[in-house]
């Protein structure tokens, strides 16, 4: 294989697969909680949540890739 070129394994594959599937229904499921009261989902909130995250910032992934898609290209 050439450079850049990935090679994905017959578990990666499934393991996508598997992640894709399972996001398609917590989509179905949040689009039909907006015609009903009760829905399926829950949102998760720690009780106790830890000090220590207190200071936590999401990542934004996708600004992240960009980045290093930039830097990669300048070296």
């Amino acid at each position: 294989p050439g450079a850049g070129s990935e090679i994905f394994t017959p578990a990666h594959e499934e393991n996508v697969r598997f992640i894709y599937e399972a996001w398609q229904c917590v989509e179905r499921d949040l689009r039909s909680q907006m015609g009903s009261e009760r829905g399926l989902v829950e949102e998760y909130v720690e009780k106790m949540p830890n000090p220590s995250l207190k200071a936590f910032k999401p990542v934004d992934l996708g600004d992240l890739k960009r980045r290093n898609t930039q830097d990669a290209k300048k070296s």
